[in-house]
């Protein structure tokens, strides 16, 4: 089975992966071959989680920032993989830390073949994506990729030290999201400055890009657990609220809604489960909770657009800033 990433489902991606239609098909290969091991298992897990779909955008934004500074190489194919190996690898991390069934739209890794397994190849992955950083040979890219990861897995522990406390205050959401998620955004738009040797100032600017984009992609994917369709995101409706996950419209909710919202909110984070869903649903439609998670990120994408306002104008500047659209306007 061939690694495949999901049709794309916004004019923005569309138009990016048009752009980078050969060097996109370059990743895909390269990624086929570099999950190529010995072992049977190792290659029907990480084969099933990479080919399950995803937008791959974490490598998008690798290929689109160095394109944009005027690299002309092949090295940001292999900088794409190892972005995108990374981030798999956190996925299958985190389905297991979070008894997830479900992630787009098929079971997932530790569903089919048990938490050993998913947690043993996302260790695979990792050390082959760590490999190919040695293979290029350039200390501040590994340096870049091995301060990101040790980021992400600070990210997670914050979230599960999160996860049943509803005394979480939306400074500690934001710095969660920023670690876990916007982090890798951030390696990955850096990375693409990196290769083509920029100016720092540049190289700041697309890291600054990076972060902003990341945190509003994790804003809208915290609204989207209470206002989109399984269907649309492929995953359960509520998996945040079953695990005790304090995001910001369950805490906009509960900070904003009446006493009796409040209590019932406070437990539910405290308990976990579905049992209230639907007046949990109820509260933070009536508190306006997802309208405020979104402005938020839309502020975020206001301010990786201002980070481009410097860089030389170019098709691949365009889609980096076309990509805020998508980030806050998408539906799973």
């Amino acid at each position: 089975m061939s690694p495949t990433p999901s049709p794309p489902s916004h004019p923005a991606l569309y138009e990016a992966n048009d752009l980078l239609a050969a060097q996109l098909a370059a990743v895909e290969v390269l990624m086929r071959e570099c999950l190529h091991c010995d072992v049977p298992l190792i290659n029907q897990v990480s084969h099933y989680v990479i080919a399950s779909g995803g937008k791959r955008l974490r490598p998008v934004l690798v290929l689109l920032s160095a394109c944009a500074m005027g690299y002309a190489g092949r090295r940001h194919i292999d900088l794409a993989v190892i972005v995108e190996l990374i981030h798999t690898a956190t996925l299958l991390h985190d389905d297991v830390v979070d008894s997830s069934r479900l992630r787009r739209g098929q079971k997932t890794a530790n569903i089919v073949w048990g938490n050993e397994a998913s947690v043993l190849v996302g260790d695979f992955l990792y050390s082959r994506a760590f490999q190919m950083m040695v293979d290029i040979g350039e200390m501040k890219v590994l340096k870049i990729l091995a301060d990101a990861t040790n980021t992400i897995a600070e990210g997670e522990v914050m979230q599960l030290v999160n996860c049943r406390d509803p005394a979480t205050t939306e400074a500690r959401y934001l710095d969660t999201i920023r670690f876990k998620t916007a982090k890798l955004f951030e390696a990955a738009t850096r990375l693409g400055a990196v290769i083509a040797v920029s100016e720092v100032a540049d190289e700041k600017a697309l890291a600054c890009y990076g972060r902003h984009l990341g945190t509003a992609f994790q804003l809208v994917d915290d609204a989207l657990d209470y206002s989109a369709t399984a269907t649309d995101i492929g995953k359960n409706i509520g998996d945040d609220l079953a695990e005790g996950k304090p995001t910001l419209p369950l805490l906009y909710a509960m900070w904003q809604g009446s006493s009796a919202q409040a209590a019932f909110i406070r437990r539910a984070i405290e308990d976990g489960g579905l049992e209230q869903i639907e007046q949990i649903s109820a509260a933070i439609e009536s508190t306006g909770a997802i309208t405020y998670t979104l402005a938020l990120a839309e502020a975020e994408a206001w301010e990786a657009r201002e980070a481009l306002a410097g860089l030389p104008g170019s098709p691949f500047l365009d889609a980096l800033v076309a990509l805020t659209k998508f980030t806050v306007e998408r539906k799973s």
